[in-house]
C-alpha cells in the first residue's frame, strides 16, 4: 500500500524537493550575507552611541527581506494543505478511483492513514528543513534585534512551521473528504487555514501561559529606547518599549501612557508634547518630545512573557497543532467508515 501511495505522490515529492533545493541554496547565501553584516556591526560597536547606530544599520539592511521570508515561510503550510492535503482524498472519490483500492484487502482506514502518514511526514520534513534554514540564516540578526516574539518570526522560527503544516495538511485532507470536490476543498482548506494562521497567534498565543504584569515609568531615556510615539487616531500610546533586564521579552499588551494617577494622558497634552514640545537641545530619538513627556511623570502598564518562556511557547504552540492535526486524522478515518461511500 506505502508503494503505490509513494507512486501517487512521486511528482508532488519531486517538485517539494525541487523548492527546497532552490530555498536552501538561497537561504545559504543570505545567512552568509547577514554573517558578513553581523561582522561590520560589531566592528562598528565601540561605544553606546555607536552600537545603536551600527545596530539600526544593521537592521534597517537586513528586516525587510527576512520579514518577506518569514511571510513566504508561512505560505508553505497553506500550499502544503492546498495543494497536497485538499486533492489527497477529494481527487480519489471524484474520479471514483477509491473503488480499486477498497475492494482490495486493505480496509478504508488503513488505505486513508496510510496515505496521511505519508504525505503527512513529507509535508513535515519539508517545511521543518525551511524552517532550520530560515533559523540558522536570521541567527545573527535575531541577536541584535531581539524581537523573536514578534508574530511573523515567531511562526516562521524552529519548531512552530512543522505544526503549521501538519495542521494545514490533514485539514486539507479532511476537507477533501468532507467535500469530495477538488477544487471546492483547496479554496477552503485555503481560506481557513489562513485565516487560523492569522486567529491563534494574535488571540491564543499571549494566553498559552499565564502573562507578567509590569509597571514601566517613562523616564526621558525610556521612551527614546521606544519604537513609535502616537497612533493613526492621536492616541497617546508608545509603541516598542522593553522590560528593563529583559530585552527580548515579549510585551503581549500595554497600555497608553497613563499620569500618576492612573488615568490615560489627554490627548491634547500628549500632541502638544509631539508638535510644540520646549526645545532643550536633548538628543536621543525622540529628544525634546521626550523629555517634556517625562516631566507629566506617566508610566504604562504593561503584561508580558520573560525570554526564557521561548522555548515553553514553541513546545505548547506546536503542541496544540499536533493534537488538532491528530484530531482532524481521528476525525476523518471515523468518516470514511461510516459516511462515505
Amino acid at each position: 500500500m506505502m508503494w503505490l501511495n509513494w507512486r501517487q505522490f512521486r511528482v508532488q515529492a519531486l517538485a517539494g524537493a525541487g523548492a527546497l533545493v532552490v530555498i536552501a541554496a538561497y537561504l545559504l547565501y543570505y545567512g552568509s550575507e547577514i554573517r558578513d553584516g553581523y561582522q561590520v556591526y560589531q566592528a562598528g560597536c565601540t561605544g553606546l552611541a555607536e552600537c545603536s547606530r551600527a545596530a539600526s544599520q544593521f537592521r534597517s539592511a537586513y528586516e525587510s527581506t527576512l520579514l518577506f521570508l518569514a511571510a513566504g515561510l508561512a505560505l508553505i503550510p497553506a500550499a502544503i494543505g492546498t495543494f497536497w492535503g485538499a486533492p489527497l482524498i477529494a481527487r480519489e472519490l471524484e474520479n471514483g478511483t477509491h473503488r480499486l483500492a477498497w475492494n482490495q484487502s486493505v480496509t478504508r482506514p488503513s488505505w486513508l492513514l496510510s496515505k496521511v502518514l505519508l504525505v503527512g511526514l513529507a509535508a513535515m520534513l519539508l517545511t521543518g528543513a525551511c524552517a532550520a534554514l530560515l533559523t540558522w540564516a536570521a541567527h545573527p540578526f535575531d541577536m541584535v534585534v531581539k524581537n523573536k516574539f514578534s508574530t511573523f518570526v515567531f511562526g516562521a522560527r524552529d519548531i512552530v512551521p512543522i505544526g503549521y503544516a501538519a495542521l494545514a495538511f490533514t485539514l486539507g485532507t479532511v476537507m477533501g473528504l468532507l467535500l469530495r470536490r477538488t477544487l471546492p476543498a483547496m479554496a477552503v482548506t485555503l481560506v481557513v487555514f489562513l485565516a487560523f494562521q492569522f486567529f491563534f497567534p494574535n488571540v491564543v498565543r499571549p494566553d498559552l501561559l499565564p502573562r507578567d504584569k509590569a509597571t514601566l515609568t517613562m523616564t526621558a531615556d525610556t521612551i527614546n529606547e521606544a519604537r513609535s510615539l502616537g497612533s493613526i487616531t492621536g492616541g497617546p500610546v508608545i509603541g516598542g518599549l522593553r522590560i528593563p533586564g529583559e530585552p527580548d521579552a515579549w510585551i503581549a499588551e500595554s497600555s497608553p501612557l497613563r499620569t500618576a494617577d492612573g488615568k490615560t494622558l489627554d490627548g491634547t497634552e500628549f500632541n502638544g508634547c509631539i508638535d510644540t514640545a520646549p526645545r532643550t537641545g536633548a538628543g536621543g530619538t525622540f529628544g525634546d518630545t521626550a523629555v517634556c513627556l517625562a516631566k507629566l511623570d506617566l508610566h504604562v502598564d504593561v503584561e508580558y512573557h520573560p525570554t526564557d518562556r521561548y522555548w515553553a511557547l514553541q513546545w505548547l504552540e506546536t503542541a496544540t497543532y499536533l493534537v488538532l492535526s491528530g484530531l482532524f486524522t481521528v476525525f476523518g478515518l471515523w468518516r470514511i467508515r461510516r459516511r462515505v461511500s
